[in-house]
């Protein structure tokens, strides 16, 4: 009797929908986030009613099936934009001042540096010098011309 009267108000609803431009059943994109409609979660409901960027006019839409949203988290932090003051004074309770106090925690320090290690001492002379190059004394190799070049004045 009751699958009856629930496909009886189904089809009333899909042929009253289909008068009016036809019917979209909304199905969300990502499992746990709602598709709300004006206030209205309409996640796998029936959505009625003439919308989209193709369309001239506006009217409004129709849910069947949908719940009501909350305008506001309903948790117990506090959100700037909802305009609500947030919670006054300290939620911590004073231990009495005869209590047993813990043991004190052992002294910590740590500390680092850098400097460069001592170099050995280098001989004055190379144990293996290299091997003596005489550098031509009149200006260049032979048959290289290390003149400068006459330029135009």
């Amino acid at each position: 009797m009751r699958f009856a009267t629930a496909l009886l108000i189904l089809i009333g609803a899909a042929s009253a929908a289909a008068a009016s431009e036809g019917f979209e059943i909304v199905i969300p994109q990502r499992p746990g986030v709602p598709v709300v409609i004006n206030g209205i979660d309409a996640s796998y409901a029936v959505v009625e009613g003439q919308s989209g960027l193709g369309r001239g006019n506006y009217m409004q839409p129709t849910i069947y099936g949908g719940r009501p949203v909350d305008p506001e988290p309903n948790v117990g932090h506090y959100y700037p934009t909802l305009g609500a003051r947030p919670g006054y004074g300290r939620m911590e309770i004073e231990p009495p001042a005869n209590r047993k106090l813990p043991k004190p925690a052992e002294s910590f320090s740590r500390s680092w540096g850098a400097q460069s290690q001592m170099q050995p001492a280098e001989p004055a002379v190379p144990m293996e010098p290299p091997a003596v190059i005489l550098a031509p004394r009149d200006g260049g190799a032979a048959g290289y011309d290390n003149s400068s070049p006459a330029y135009r004045r």
